[in-house]
């Protein structure tokens, strides 16, 4: 699953050296991060995200559906204009306690600008694409609420031929060209049929299948089950106008070998609206999550006619907390009650 997407981890903790450097290495606005199987001990994946990321970066929110985490950390010179998240789960499963299938979301708004991120788990099996978009259908509700919607996950779509077909396939692909694998993926057949996803799009796929793997190997499935390479960890993305998303980047942690899934990740440019500065509902939620506000937030101070450029968001796992310690942070002279244009970076990270 805007730093991080989608991603199963199981009972390993990713390292964080292992991310490309687009997604640690240069300094974005928001990291976003989807994982669809996480490990037991939530609070060291968490703490080792917080780490990865640095002092720079808050905990915006958390949420969990399960084993499904959902985490959001912004630079902690914007959290003061967001408002308050809210978040909802949904299960697809039969039962509604077993909560490994379904999704976790979370919106807020930034300025003039309604964010909604999902983390989503769909129906496995390579014949299930009926239970998959039913799933989809459960979850897809009131989405028309928001400017700018991000869905990523582990949604189970597979390559349609058998796994000799496509192995052959792989043999024979062009660099970055993966069209002769993609005129197979049930996902695009389903989108182009209009049965899910109406509305929405994602960058261009130029990375190989990310599941199933061997663990530990980049080796795809050898077991006796002998799994076709599929497309299974996707980002999508739908906005209310046509040109407020931008996708900058999209691609796969291929060195990551701690589970049958490589995590997908996606770059984003957001142009947000201008709209009222929102109130600290947000540092409020740092807080909660362990950092005094005043030590939380370093509030900027903004003149009239103030841009802000290259922001960023990011999308995959679940976080940690919040800053322990920060400057002093100063008094706000002066808050832009309009903004002109503001640009949002997003990457979004599904780790399944």
């Amino acid at each position: 699953g805007g730093g991080l997407g989608p991603s199963n981890i199981s009972n390993d903790i990713h390292s964080p050296s292992l991310y490309p450097s687009h997604i640690t290495g240069s300094a974005q606005d928001l990291y976003v991060i989807g994982v669809q199987e996480g490990c037991p001990n939530r609070q060291e994946w968490q703490n080792r995200l917080q780490l990865t990321l640095g002092h720079r970066y808050v905990l915006l929110h958390s949420a969990a559906h399960g084993v499904l985490y959902l985490s959001l950390f912004i630079r902690r010179d914007l959290v003061w204009f967001c408002s308050e998240v809210e978040c909802a789960t949904v299960t697809t499963r039969f039962f509604p306690l077993i909560k490994t299938k379904g999704a976790v979301a979370a919106s807020f708004t930034f300025f003039g600008t309604s964010f909604l991120f999902i983390n989503a788990h769909f129906a496995a099996g390579d014949s299930k694409v009926k239970q998959r978009i039913q799933n989809y259908e459960k979850i897809i509700k009131d989405l028309h609420r928001f400017d700018e919607v991000f869905w990523f996950g582990d949604f189970n779509f597979r390559l349609s031929k058998s796994r000799s077909e496509v192995d052959s396939i792989l043999e024979n692909l062009p660099e970055n060209d993966m069209s002769s694998l993609l005129q197979y993926d049930q996902l695009s057949e389903e989108v182009t049929k209009g049965s899910i996803f109406k509305g929405f799009k994602e960058g261009e796929i130029h990375f190989r299948p990310t599941y199933r793997f061997n663990i530990g190997s980049d080796d795809y499935d050898t077991s006796k089950k002998q799994r076709t390479p599929s497309y299974t960890d996707r980002v999508m993305y739908k906005s209310r106008n046509q040109d407020d998303i931008h996708v900058l980047k999209y691609g796969s942690c291929s060195l990551m070998r701690q589970s049958d899934h490589k995590p997908v990740f996606g770059l984003f440019e957001v142009l947000i609206k201008p709209g009222n500065r929102q109130t600290s509902d947000a540092s409020t939620s740092a807080r909660k999550h362990g950092s005094d506000a005043s030590a939380c937030v370093l509030q900027p101070q903004l003149t009239e006619g103030h841009v802000f450029d290259n922001v960023t968001v990011t999308s995959a796992g679940r976080l940690a907390r919040a800053l322990t310690s920060s400057p002093q942070a100063r008094p706000l002279l002066r808050v832009l009650a309009h903004i002109l244009a503001l640009k949002l970076h997003a990457c979004l990270l599904t780790i399944a």
